[in-house]
């Protein structure tokens, strides 16, 4: 039986990433991303191994996240969902004292409120598979202070403790949430817009962590991506 995934933010960094990675293995896909074009690549490539299923769209939008549960029902169920789609709130992130409040409420829409809703939706599905998995990406900033980084570290941590509570209310389904280190992405350039992030190592560097993840099925909790 195949088993299918639903990944935001797919279409570039550490989603194309996974998405490559379990398409390898024969998982369907559900891809999502807000820059269409670069999706549309990587479902292309992607497609050559396995069946894909790429919907451009922002996923504060109910429509879109209603599209993606949709999609991953007619492939006969989701077995594993990742909120990977994220945002900075600014290049570089503001301070706290200075965050504009709309781009402050757009951090949490997009890191906190819309990863949860698509949990609410694709929970059902979740539930029907023995292999039901919730991944939800976080960050260091979710748990370490650094100067411009609370409203991405705040909206982190609100994920964190919102998959750690669904943990207990949903025993059966794994949820974890995992903190994949400094990478080289598109986020990560900018944070630190025109600085040299070369020493970061590839998204691709991490995935093989990721596959132990879902190969082991360790419990629900908070992992750090060694």
């Amino acid at each position: 039986m195949t088993n299918t995934a639903v990944i935001t933010g797919a279409s570039q960094g550490l989603g194309a990433a996974l998405a490559r990675a379990l398409a390898r293995t024969g998982w369907t896909l559900v891809l999502d991303a807000r820059t269409g074009k670069d999706l549309e690549v990587v479902a292309e490539e992607i497609g050559r191994l396995t069946t894909v299923v790429a919907i451009a769209g922002d996923v504060v939008d109910d429509d879109h996240r209603a599209e993606l549960a949709e999609a991953a029902s007619t492939l006969g169920g989701a077995d594993l969902l990742v909120n990977n789609a994220s945002t900075l709130g600014g290049s570089p992130p503001p301070a706290l004292a200075g965050f504009p409040l709309p781009a402050l409420l757009e951090t949490f829409e997009v890191n906190v409120l819309a990863p949860i809703a698509l949990i609410q939706l694709v929970l059902p599905q979740l539930r029907r598979s023995a292999a039901g998995a919730v991944l939800n990406l976080s960050s260091d900033a979710a748990v370490e202070a650094y100067e411009g980084w609370g409203g991405y570290g705040a909206a982190k941590a609100a994920l964190d403790h919102a998959g750690a509570v669904l943990a207990k209310e949903e025993p059966d389904v794994r949820v974890w949430s995992v903190d994949p280190g400094d990478l080289r992405t598109r986020l990560q350039q900018q944070a630190f817009p025109g600085e040299d992030i070369s020493d970061r190592p590839l998204p691709s560097a991490v995935v093989p962590y990721f596959e132990k993840l879902l190969e082991e099925r360790p419990a629900s909790g908070r992992y750090v991506a060694r």
